[in-house]
């Protein structure tokens, strides 16, 4: 039991020049009365030490950074940026910003809850990374999370969904083109888009988020990017995940002592990646054992359920099964035990999660829970990476 959530080809022109462009209108009467503390080239650089195991890693804060910003004409939107300075990454916005500037590979180990996945492409849009018709992109492993991180950025930001901030996976394409700056794919979908577009010209920044998870699919899509990026010197690469390997990914990505800028060259990113770590936000966790084996481990589960309905505060229940007919079985099972005993199952609110589902039957997981309910979240691995359930105690 937690406490908590679950959890360009020239180069691009500086991209501190003109860093609110093309902001959303709401979002330019607020910019407008506060300054963003971004790191400018010929300022000074953040503090930094070098890593035992190579690359760079951070060890102080620029207080600018972490500094809170002054009132939005908005309240909804100043609540909303209350929220993202909150979050474990935003002190890191200017060590960012400087590495990507600097670095053609930066490295994130950012742990889970620090907001990574939905904070970095903003910083980026905000920097002057998405100036010129060029486009940001954030791959994820999986459709739902896709779909679920596109639909927090564009809330976000204050955009629609489609318009400055879209999405595409497989059949599904929900982008305007030349409006969409800041675009969240799978990464099946952008090795899809190298047979139309080897080179990815109209990505600036390209980040491979849950790099950890080393499904085939992003295995060949890292392999492509560091081929693409010896075409391409000028494009950002951002790896991050919550338990990757730094030094084997450091390693691969690092090309510095093979390629070297041609002579008489200033300009260009360091070809050595660089590290960053960041820290995430964790909650106490309680285990509790199985005290001998289990014969039907799906029976086994629905009655920890109820045990928890019974007994346990409210909160709501997140279960791992194997697949579809696994959860299937189990939600049926609860109906049964809803009609026999209704004591232990009143209140229960059954949701099956896997990838076979519709989009609104997926979404269902996200909706708050009603008062005196509790939601029993059944999820294959689906629910693993890059999504928050709020809510969620018991897992």
């Amino acid at each position: 039991r937690s406490g908590g959530s679950f959890e360009v080809s020239p180069r691009l022109p500086p991209p501190w020049e003109k860093p609110f462009i093309k902001l959303n209108r709401r979002r330019q009467r607020s910019w407008a009365r506060k300054k963003m503390a971004f790191w400018k080239p010929g300022t000074e650089k953040p503090r930094f030490v070098e890593d035992e195991e190579g690359g760079i890693v951070f060890m102080s804060n620029n207080p600018a950074s972490s500094s809170s910003s002054s009132s939005s004409s908005s309240y909804g939107y100043a609540n909303m940026e209350k929220q993202r300075q909150r979050l474990p990454v935003y002190k890191y916005r200017t060590e960012i910003l400087y590495l990507v500037e600097n670095h053609a590979t930066t490295i994130i180990v950012g742990e889970t809850g620090s907001g990574k996945t939905t904070q970095i492409p903003q910083y980026l849009k905000e920097a002057g990374w998405a100036e010129g018709g060029r486009v940001i992109a954030c791959t994820q492993p999986r459709r739902l999370a896709v779909q679920s991180v596109s639909a927090r950025v564009a809330e976000e930001m204050g955009v629609n969904l489609g318009d400055e901030v879209g999405y595409t996976i497989r059949f599904e394409d929900h982008t305007t083109s030349g409006v969409t700056s800041v675009k969240f794919l799978t990464d099946g979908v952008l090795i899809r888009e190298m047979m139309e577009d080897p080179l990815l010209t109209k990505y600036s920044v390209i980040m491979v988020d849950e790099a950890h998870e080393r499904s085939i699919s992003t295995d060949i899509l890292l392999g492509l990017l560091k081929k693409i990026q010896r075409r391409r010197p000028e494009l950002r690469l951002i790896i991050s995940s919550a338990t990757i390997e730094a030094k084997a990914m450091f390693n691969f990505f690092n090309s510095s002592k093979k390629r070297h800028a041609p002579e008489g060259s200033t300009h260009g990113p360091n070809l050595e990646p660089a590290i960053l770590s960041v820290e995430g936000r964790g909650f106490s966790v309680k285990i509790h054992y199985v005290e001998e084996p289990v014969s039907d481990y799906i029976r086994s589960v629905v009655s920890t359920i109820l045990l928890i309905n019974e007994r346990e505060p409210p909160g709501d229940v997140l279960v791992f099964l194997t697949g579809q007919d696994d959860i299937e079985t189990a939600i049926k099972l609860l109906a049964e035990e809803a009609h026999s005993n209704q004591k232990n199952s009143s209140g229960l609110l059954p949701l099956p999660l896997y990838s076979g589902l519709s989009r609104a039957e997926q979404e269902l997981i996200f909706t708050p829970t009603p008062r005196g309910k509790r939601k029993v979240i059944l999820s294959t691995n689906i629910a693993e990476t890059s999504l928050t359930l709020e809510g969620v105690v018991y897992v």
